[in-house]
């Protein structure tokens, strides 16, 4: 019988560790102070959200993205968005910034401003983008924010892993390959993050206003789901009829880049009828099933830097993936950068050992039940007899959860073996705490503290986030970093400028030549 993966990386030594790289591209909703959705424009101190490398904008005007760099630890990952935000913070004027991954008071789609990217090729084509998810799903569902938190392991230490397996492939082959054994093996116990992290159970009435729902009153203008973790990844959020109809295979790059690029070049009926064009203006990129690839919605994605003008897909059949991006991750409204360091050490564990454990390829079958799973856990994670399907047989949630955690405990004492201290045997016994009951799930501790404090969703969304401002201010930051920021944002400025006047080609043209790469 071969050796285990995880017997292999026990013989490693401590010099053959080289830690993890990482980042996160965190949003979230700027607010005015009656609790309402931003009208304005992304206020000019932060910058050009075309071209500035850590502030932009994801789908609307409102909803700010904050990038840090790829870092090589959790400490320097947090101080760099932690400065982000209060450099944010110092730059919002009476607004503030929402905290919670559903969002705050809304008027139907017409309240959702589209982000506006200039007058550039470029910046026209990511404003169509989102004209187009408008009129394919509707502004509120694209009004809901998250943190994607990416993940790579150092070169180093691929080079020393494929030796310890004996692989023979060329490293860019090898690497996809271990990213996608990691991508199997997220997809069958990604429930657990839903249930570990999942922190949206409730929402203000505004985002169902006219929709049917089963969520349970929650003072007068607010819902939420009795044994929900996450409406945000519920049917309520990022759900579409279309895109359901896919079935993406994440077995490996290539079934992945194909099934994929068939549906960017598939016609959907509906989206046709819809048309490209409206009254002179462009709607939409294309009439298929999706625009571009960043339209397909999913928990994780493998990813790769894509060169300027150059399509995802391409970046990644021409140079194999480079990283893996989490995005099923609810913003935690409990904190003012809406991550914390224990849940990224977490992460790291959670993942590392989704490389290393056996990860057969997932059957059409499998894929079904591992869908379920975590459907159920967004929609009934709380409830004390859910039961999900695993190793063939229903077992409960929370005996399926501690199973998971157990199995991560040698990995922990190895990680902090060679790191010297506690750090990842701390993040799992948080999660112990959890599951125990002695602390709770965050989706829990956000309905028990609505519902303490008397308020509604937008009211106590907006008590947090009044308390978050107001410590990242008093905070203060350093001359030098305040200075780079400031110099960040006059520079981003200059190059949308530069990259308006350097365009030559009309943007159908310009559309037309994207199209055709």
């Amino acid at each position: 019988m071969a050796e285990s993966r995880h017997s292999v990386f026990r013989q490693f030594a401590a010099s053959d560790w080289n830690g993890f790289l990482k980042g996160v591209e965190k949003e979230g909703l700027r607010v005015d102070r009656n609790g309402f959705i931003a009208q304005t424009p992304h206020p000019e101190a932060l910058g050009s959200a075309l071209t500035h490398p850590t502030i932009t904008t994801d789908y609307s005007e409102a909803l700010l993205e904050l990038i840090t760099p790829v870092c090589s630890s959790t400490s320097e990952m947090m101080e760099s968005l932690r400065n982000t935000h209060r450099f944010v913070q110092q730059n919002l004027g009476d607004e503030v910034f929402w905290p919670a991954s559903m969002p705050c008071e809304l008027n139907g789609d017409a309240s959702i401003p589209i982000a506006e990217y200039g007058s550039s090729n470029t910046g026209r084509m990511k404003h169509v983008y989102r004209q187009g998810l408008a009129v394919r799903y509707g502004r509120m569902m694209q009004s809901i924010a998250g943190t994607h938190y990416n993940l790579s392991l150092p070169d180093s230490f691929m080079e020393i892993w494929q030796r310890a397996l004996g692989d023979q492939q060329n490293m860019k082959d090898f690497k996809s390959d271990q990213y996608f054994w990691l991508i199997r093996n997220f997809r069958r116990r990604s429930w657990l993050l839903m249930l570990l992290f999942g922190a949206s159970p409730a929402l203000d009435a505004s985002f169902v206003d006219g929709v049917r729902h089963e969520l349970a009153r929650c003072g007068e203008r607010s819902w939420f789901g009795e044994t929900a973790t996450s409406l945000r990844m519920s049917d309520l959020g990022y759900h579409n009829n279309a895109q359901s109809s896919l079935n993406i295979c994440f077995n490996k790059l290539s079934t992945y880049t194909q099934t994929l690029d068939r549906a960017i070049h598939t016609n959907w009926p509906a989206y046709e009828a819809i048309g490209t064009q409206r009254d002179g203006e462009f709607i939409q990129i294309n009439t298929s099933v999706l625009q571009i690839e960043n339209e397909y919605y999913s928990a994780v994605r493998p990813k790769r830097t894509a060169r300027s003008g150059e399509k995802p897909i391409h970046a990644l059949e021409s140079r194999g993936v480079e990283y893996i991006e989490v995005r099923c991750l609810d913003l935690d409204p409990f904190s003012p950068v809406g991550v914390s360091e224990a849940q990224v050490d977490f992460l790291d564990l959670f993942l590392l050992d989704c490389l290393l454990s056996e990860s057969p390829k997932i059957s059409d079958a499998e894929c079904v039940l591992l869908d379920d799973n975590y459907k159920d856990v967004v929609s009934n994670g709380r409830h004390h007899e859910l039961k999900l399907c695993r190793a063939g047989e229903r077992t409960p949630v929370g005996e399926a959860a501690t199973a998971i955690l157990d199995g991560l405990e040698p990995l922990a004492e190895i990680l902090d073996g060679w790191n010297g201290g506690e750090v990842y045997r701390k993040a799992l016994s948080a999660q112990r705490s959890v599951l125990s009951g002695d602390r709770q799930v965050p989706s829990a501790r956000v309905v028990d503290a609505m519902q303490a404090s008397g308020l509604g969703h937008r009211d106590w969304t907006m008590d947090m986030a009044l308390k978050h401002q107001n410590m990242l201010r008093k905070e203060g930051m350093d001359t030098g970093v305040k200075a780079s920021f400031v110099a960040a944002a006059k520079d981003s400025l200059t190059q949308q400028q530069q990259i308006e006047a350097s365009d030559t080609l009309a943007f159908s043209d310009f559309l037309e030549q994207y199209l055709r790469s």
